[in-house]
Parts: structure tokens; C-alpha cells; sequence
């Protein structure tokens, strides 16, 4: 049934198997499907992370929907279906899919018209805490190496989009059902404090956009707010969107509050577009 689900929501994006060439985790079923930059390729390209708790992902409406708009925003985008606690996945296998896409998309750059200093990532919910992983924490916890894959593009994103964002494991905030799906049993306070993503923001995180509602029944809308502080005490270019309803996992469907807010096209005007066009 997954893999008619998977198939129904990439909609005829070409799929990549993020593992098929690495032995260690051939039988992985990490997925991209990319949607090609419609009219005028603007030569950018984002990874699109759905939520779910890190348990499962929500493909449709933050996956295939942000796709297709993005698509059409002239930015090659590939939806990423990354292992999650529902297959018996917890770190690193997250961080190491989003980091092999990076790895990936930049090496076939030339394939899709893609400049790879345009090379971002967006994430909702869990999602929006394993961009966020990726733009923090990509020097001190390169997966990749760990597994034995040298590389030579980056594996920093060129800006982070986390929308109604998982940010801390720390108990006064943490998404607890995405702590455990994460974590696993290893949730010592340590441990808690190293992927408490407030508490990891380096001086070289790439520009950032977080998109938050304050009526948000999911995710404590708080873990948005000790983001960006965290993102401005670090120096770091970021802006914070906060919108008084729209509650949780809207994604990019053409909902109540997406026909009030168009909260991507604002996005796009005062974030992204200035940096796809550099």
C-alpha cells in the first residue's frame, strides 16, 4: 500500500534511490522524485522533507504539493522520502538521507540546470527540524563520512525553510511522539541537548525563513520563536513568519488559510526570490 501511496504522490517525478550504489544500505528505500523547473529555470533547487513525527511522512500536502509549486516557480525540486521510526528508523538514517540528497542533487547539477550554490532545503514539522539539523549541524555530523562516502560538493544547504518546525528535544518544549521517533531510546539529557537545534545554531547556518502559527495544536509554536532567537543571537540571516491562526501540517494545500495568507508567496517575495536570482 505504501509504495501505491508513494507512487500516487510523487506524480510522475523521477525517482532516485538515494542507496542503490552504497552495499551498507542497498536495501534502503530513501527516495527522491524530482519535479523539473518549469518556463524559466531560475537554476535553483530545493529538497522538499515532509513531516509526520519522524514516524511517517505526509507526502501529499507537504510533499507533492510543495513540489509542484516550486515546480512552477522555475526551482528543480525533489521530494524526499526519508526513512522514518514506522520502517524502525531513528538518527542518524534521517540525517544521513537528507545529507545523501544534498550530495546527490549537487553532483548531477549539470543534469537538471542547477547551480549548486542554490541548492536548499524546505521541511515541515519533524521535517522542519531535519533541515534544520542540516543546515547546523553539516561539519560535525557528516553522516556520509561515517559510512564510508567521500564527497567533494558541500553538504550545506544554501538557505533552510522549516515551517511549523519540531526545534527542541528539551522537555519544556520537545514534540515528544518526534523525540522518540528520532531518538529511539537514547534520550538522555545529552542527548536531548544535541538535537535541540536551539541550542545548535553555528555562525555559518545558511539563511533561514521559519513559518509558524500561534493557534498551532501540534508543535508548540515556541520551538519557533527559540529558533530564530537562537538564529539572530548566532548573527545569522532569518526571518520569522508568524501568523495568529492556521494550526498545524496545512502544508502547501489550497486550504482555509492558505487562500487567507499564500504564506509561500510571501515567503518567495521576501526570502527566496532574492536568492534564486543572485
Amino acid at each position: 500500500m505504501m509504495i501505491v501511496m508513494t507512487a500516487l504522490y510523487a506524480r510522475g517525478g523521477k525517482a532516485i534511490r538515494l542507496w542503490k550504489d552504497v552495499p551498507a544500505l542497498h536495501g534502503a528505500y530513501s527516495t527522491m522524485y524530482v519535479h523539473r523547473a518549469e518556463g524559466t529555470n531560475t537554476g535553483a533547487a530545493v529538497i522538499i522533507c515532509p513531516g509526520g513525527s519522524y514516524h511517517h511522512l505526509g507526502l501529499y500536502n507537504e510533499g507533492y504539493k510543495s513540489a509542484v509549486w516550486f515546480a512552477q516557480k522555475g526551482v528543480t525540486a525533489f521530494m524526499l522520502r526519508y526513512r522514518t521510526a514506522e520502517n524502525g528508523h531513528h538518527y542518524p538514517a534521517m540525517m544521513q538521507d537528507v545529507q545523501r540528497a544534498i550530495q546527490l542533487v549537487r553532483e548531477s547539477a549539470s543534469e537538471y540546470g542547477i547551480d549548486v550554490n542554490k541548492v536548499g532545503v524546505i521541511g515541515y514539522s519533524a521535517g522542519g527540524h531535519l533541515v534544520t539539523m542540516a543546515g547546523a549541524l553539516w561539519q560535525t555530523h557528516d553522516e556520509l563520512v561515517a559510512l564510508g562516502i567521500d564527497h567533494e560538493v558541500s553538504l550545506r544547504p544554501d538557505f533552510v525553510i522549516p515551517v511549523y518546525p519540531v526545534v527542541s528535544m528539551n522537555d519544556e518544549l520537545a514534540h515528544r511522539w518526534s523525540r522518540k521517533s528520532l531518538l529511539g531510546k537514547n534520550q538522555t539529557a545529552e542527548r536531548k541537548n544535541e538535537f535541540s537545534m536551539e541550542l545548535q545554531i553555528p555562525a555559518d547556518m545558511p539563511p533561514s525563513y521559519i513559518v509558524v502559527c500561534k493557534d498551532d495544536p501540534i508543535v508548540d509554536y515556541r520551538n519557533s520563536f527559540a529558533l530564530y532567537d537562537a538564529m539572530k543571537a548566532a548573527g545569522i540571516q532569518s526571518q520569522l513568519a508568524v501568523y495568529d491562526w492556521g494550526k498545524h501540517g496545512f502544508g502547501m494545500l489550497n486550504n482555509a488559510f492558505m487562500k487567507e495568507f499564500h504564506w509561500n508567496e510571501t515567503m518567495w517575495n521576501d526570502f527566496l526570490k532574492d536568492i534564486v536570482k543572485k
